[in-house]
């Protein structure tokens, strides 16, 4: 499958390496088929396209590289749709953002992608984890996305 995108240009996905968000994601439900994408100039990023729609990626990270005591709860009920066999199969990655010169982490609504399966959901985490968790001395060239 190839897609146009405005941040990476034209690119083939393979079909089997796309990823289904039955409800898309909060603001963007509209985006229900992505691919996850290295970054090619920093290998702690990665970015989720959407295939229908060109002019949105999301730059995400694994949370545990920038805060190893990450410890998330997330309820039952928001994992049921996702039909992981195993906890284990489940990837987690926070979406990157930048205010003013700091860039954030979403810690508390991670992304869980049932690896096994291709899908994923953006789930709302139990307990007091910052929305805009801040990047503290990390620079990084990234650049506005969606």
């Amino acid at each position: 499958m190839r897609i146009n995108t405005t941040r990476f240009g034209r690119i083939d996905i393979e079909t089997d390496d796309l990823l289904h968000f039955a409800s898309g994601l909060p603001g963007l439900e509209d985006c229900q088929r992505w691919a996850l994408l290295a970054d090619a100039g920093n290998d702690a990023l990665g970015w989720l396209q959407s295939t229908s729609r060109s002019d949105v990626a999301l730059a995400v990270v694994s949370p545990r590289r920038f805060v190893p005591d990450y410890q998330v709860r997330i309820p039952r009920s928001e994992l049921t749709p996702l039909a992981m066999r195993d906890l284990r199969d489940a990837q987690l990655l926070v979406v990157v953002a930048r205010h003013a010169e700091t860039l954030t982490l979403n810690l508390k609504a991670p992304i869980v992608i049932n690896v096994e399966a291709r899908t994923g959901r953006q789930v709302v985490a139990s307990g007091d984890l910052p929305m805009r968790y801040e990047l503290v001395g990390q620079r990084s060239p990234l650049k506005k996305s969606a």
